[in-house]
Formats: structure tokens, C-alpha cells, sequence
């Protein structure tokens, strides 16, 4: 069988760095392929030069056989390449057709656009994936997952004969997750391949049927997913001994549980008019306290209440100190950080330097007569990009230039140069690859296990579970249960979901 997309020594520069060196990529007709790796692999510049974004500086492209070489979006539309990126590249404000036919609009004799011939062809087709919905009604008036949709519509409508979907499950729950991937699986009956990019390794054994892994700008190598196991990925990603992997978990928060500490934060009553209707928890020093429940249950509500963002309507917050914290302010002054759920929206400031973001919470403390003392600026900033491992091209790079990855380590580091008592963390490895993940929670059990405490919201109740010594379960902006070690178990804590969930349905 021929090969429907064959990348063989493919290389890329840029100002003279290596992004990609001999990378290979072969998709066959109608599979679903994963490509993997660390952030600054080289997995989206592999894409990019396939899909005409960049121009190779070295190797082939070939599709069905055939010498492929595309310069731009539109080409690659036309050679039958659709590419659905994680920040969907769709128009909010124009209706359902209008991004499904945009650019390949039908037309009457007169070279109108034809809106009965596209608004049934976009219903038709929507149709194919179970969506019903108004196709004449703006794309911004729905879920993220039916946007999700609607870009496959588009793909389709273009007869593309590959697929390649980047990161398209980060932002859906478990059930559009699942009708995303009946639609992958549709896809591939009817002879399409799909090139899918993810972090989630778990979602590789569900869906795809070959792997290919890659490091550094280079292609490790190529498997059957079948024939793989997830620890054998994460060491080819990492270029790690599985036995280090082994040794510290996939998950590096786990790793042992100390004795409590004093208290150092107690939390009872708290209701806010963001939904909180009653939390309790105590934060003890050098512990991890993990908040679990599912999306919608007062978890990161909760870690704005306890950081003085959202105003409490009734209940106490009481401070080993004795402050009061109302306000964001005030709980830095107490040495408290707060690591957000949204880095782009709350976290990283882009236009601004690795620099000035690591040191923007200490701003107060470099001040040296009236003026930052820039000296010091950079001597912290350098002691954080080299601690963390931060990658970058230095220190007044802008940090919007940075991988997911490495801005989350900025960010991370901003709150240690706080020295702070109390880290509150809020999915602090949500969207970033495993490499990354392994060397945040690595970074995060070393600062525990030299007195810090902190406050852990994850997704992930594996993360959760292994990481906390604790954990408060929430229901409705309630705290309903403590499951504390030993018998802190992934089971035990869906039980205790699943049973006050069951409650709430059933009153």
C-alpha cells in the first residue's frame, strides 16, 4: 500500500537553531496516526512544513506517491490536507454555513452564493456527526465542543483526504470527547486519515492506530500503538531509563507523605456569589491538600476565595499571621502564590520578557531608592530559568514565544521567587506536554518536601490522589467529604463523587 503522506529527512532553521533535523513521518490512507512528544520536539514544525506554514530547508515530501510541495494554506486545502488547530481558526461572529463553506462557497448562475444549496450542505453534513443545530445561527452561540465540529465539517466539505487535528480534546468534556471521537472513527471508514496530536497519552490506546515519537527536532521512532506500552512512550519522549520513570511515577508528585505540620490556613463556611455555598479545609504546613470534584463544583472558586479575588458573602478565612485576606495584595504579602487555571488569560503578561514575568510579584522587593534594582532583577530571574530549566533564548525573550510548557515553568517560577508559605496550584499541568509535566511535579515535590504547602486542584485523579495527602471533596461549591492516607485510592474518591452526585439527583 502506498503511503498517503511520506516525510523523509525533513530539516528546518531558524536563525541558524535546528528545529527539525532528518525527521520522517509516514501516514497510510484512512489511519489515525499520533504524533507525540515533548514541547519543542518539533511536532508542530513537522506539521507546519507539511501544510505549506514553512518551507523546508532540507528533505521530501510526497503525497500518494507523488512530489508534494505547498506554500500555503489554501495549497494545502486544495491537495486535500485540512488542519484543525487547538485555537480554532473559525469566525465566532459569522453563522455555521459561512464557516463551513468559507472560500468554497456554491454558487448560482449569476455567481451569487447559492445559502439554500450551502445551509443544506453544511445541515448535511452535520447530520453525519449527530449534530443538529441552526446552521443560520453565529458559530460563537456554541459549545466549544460543536466549534470543535464544525471545523471537521469544514474539513470534510473539502473532501480532505487527511485530517490533522491538533490538541482538539483539551477543551471538552468526557461526552464531546466521546462524540469527537465517533466522528475520528467515521473518518476513518470512509477512507480519511487522521493525524492526531495530543498530550493525553491514555487517548492514543482508544483511537489511534500508529504512533510516531519525537525528540529534540528528530523522529525516535514509529509504532503500533497495540504493540506499545505508556511507559515505553514517556521514555522515548524523554530520553529517560525507565527505571527513573518507574521510580518516580508518571505522575512525580507521588513519592511518600510526611507528617503534618502546623496549621497554617483554616477555611470554614465560605460562601461567595460565585458559588460557594459552604467550604471547609485546613492547609498545614509542608502537606499537599488536594480539592477534587468535578468541573463545576467550587474548586477553582474556591482557590480565588482563599487568594482574596472573589469576596466572601459569609464564613472565615483565618491566617496563622492574623491578616485579613481579602484581596490579592494582602495574600502576597503573606507569602501566599497563586498559579491559575488559564495562563493566557490570568497568567503570562505576553508582550512582556521571561524576565519581567518570573519577577512581577516581587516588584515591591527589588525596589532600591525609588528604582528597581535591575541587577538583582536579572540575577533572580537567571537563578529561576536555570533551576526550572527553563527553555529560551534568554532572559528578555518575550514569553508569548515560549512553548505551553515553558510558560507554565515561568509562571511557576514567579510565585517561588515569593518564597512563598502557601502555593495554590489550579491544574498546574493542564496542557502541557508529559516531559514538561514530569520536571512541573518534580519541581513542585522538591519545594513540598522543603516546607511548602500547597493547595493542588487537578483534572486528574490520578495526579490528585498520588500527589495529596489530603483530599477535600466538593459538590456544588460544598465541601461534602476529607479522604485523608492511607486508602486515599482513585476508586475512593469517585465513590464519594458518585454518591454525592447521586444524592444531588436524587433530591
Amino acid at each position: 500500500m502506498t503511503d498517503l503522506i511520506e516525510m523523509t529527512g525533513i530539516g528546518k532553521k531558524f536563525a541558524g537553531v535546528i528545529a527539525l533535523s532528518d525527521a520522517n513521518l509516514s501516514i497510510r490512507p484512512g489511519e489515525v496516526h499520533a504524533i507525540i512528544g515533548q514541547n519543542g520536539a518539533g511536532k508542530s514544525t513537522l506539521i507546519k512544513v507539511l501544510t505549506g506554514v514553512y518551507r523546508r530547508d532540507a528533505g521530501d515530501v510526497r503525497m500518494a506517491g507523488r512530489d508534494l510541495s505547498i506554500t500555503s494554506a489554501r495549497e494545502a486545502q486544495d491537495a486535500g490536507i485540512a488542519t484543525i488547530y487547538q485555537e480554532l481558526s473559525l469566525v465566532p461572529l459569522r453563522s455555521v454555513t459561512e464557516n463551513v463553506i468559507m472560500g468554497y462557497e456554491p454558487r448560482t448562475r449569476l455567481g451569487l452564493i447559492d445559502w439554500k444549496a450551502a445551509h443544506d450542505r453544511t445541515r448535511q453534513i452535520l447530520t453525519r456527526f449527530g449534530v443538529d443545530i441552526d446552521v443560520t445561527r453565529p458559530l460563537g452561540e456554541y459549545s466549544t465542543a460543536i466549534q470543535q465540529l464544525v471545523a471537521i465539517a469544514r474539513a470534510v466539505s473539502l473532501k480532505a483526504q487527511l485530517v490533522i487535528m491538533d490538541e482538539a480534546t483539551s477543551s471538552l468534556d468526557d461526552q464531546e470527547i466521546e462524540t469527537l471521537f465517533s466522528v475520528v472513527r467515521g473518518l476513518k471508514q470512509d477512507g480519511v486519515a487522521v493525524l492526531y496530536i495530543s498530550h493525553f497519552l491514555d487517548e492514543l490506546y482508544r483511537i489511534c492506530d500508529r504512533v510516531t515519537v519525537m525528540r529534540d527536532g528528530r523522529t525516535v521512532a514509529t509504532h503500533d500503538v497495540a504493540d506499545t506500552t505508556k511507559l515505553g512512550l514517556v521514555t522515548e519522549m524523554l530520553g529517560r531509563d525507565a527505571g527513573e520513570i518507574q521510580a518516580a511515577g508518571l505522575t512525580a508528585l507521588s513519592g511518600g507523605h510526611s507528617d503534618p505540620g502546623p496549621v497554617l490556613l483554616q477555611a470554614t463556611g465560605l460562601r461567595t456569589r460565585t458559588g460557594l455555598r459552604g467550604v471547609d479545609l485546613t492547609i498545614r504546613k509542608g502537606e499537599i491538600l488536594g480539592l477534587g470534584g468535578l468541573l463545576g463544583s467550587g474548586r477553582t472558586e474556591t482557590a480565588r476565595a482563599l487568594f482574596g479575588l472573589d469576596p466572601l458573602v459569609s464564613g472565615q478565612i483565618t491566617h496563622h499571621s492574623g491578616a485579613a485576606l481579602d484581596n490579592p495584595a494582602t495574600a502576597i504579602t503573606q507569602r501566599i502564590g497563586f498559579l491559575t487555571e488559564d495562563r493566557k488569560v490570568d497568567g503570562i503578561i505576553p508582550h512582556l520578557s521571561v524576565r519581567e514575568n518570573i519577577t512581577l510579584a516581587i516588584l515591591p522587593q527589588l525596589r532600591k531608592g525609588g528604582a528597581i534594582d535591575r541587577a538583582r532583577e536579572r540575577e533572580i530571574a537567571d537563578h529561576y530559568i536555570k533551576a526550572l530549566q527553563i527553555k529560551t533564548a534568554g532572559m528578555e525573550q518575550p514569553i508569548r514565544e515560549l512553548s505551553g510548557g515553558n510558560q507554565q515553568k515561568v509562571l511557576l517560577a514567579r510565585w517561588l521567587a515569593l518564597e512563598p508559605e502557601i502555593l495554590i496550584l489550579d491544574e498546574p499541568t493542564r496542557g502541557v506536554d508529559v516531559g514538561a509535566k514530569f520536571e512541573i511535579q518534580s519541581i513542585i515535590r522538591d519545594q513540598v518536601a522543603a516546607g511548602l504547602s500547597v493547595l493542588l486542584i487537578s483534572s486528574e485523579f490520578e495526579e490528585l490522589v498520588e500527589g495529596a495527602d489530603r483530599i477535600v471533596v466538593l459538590q456544588d461549591g460544598r465541601s461534602v467529604r476529607e479522604l485523608h492516607n492511607p486508602g486515599l485510592t482513585q476508586d475512593a474518591l469517585i465513590g464519594v463523587i458518585a454518591q454525592h452526585q447521586n444524592s444531588e439527583v436524587a433530591a
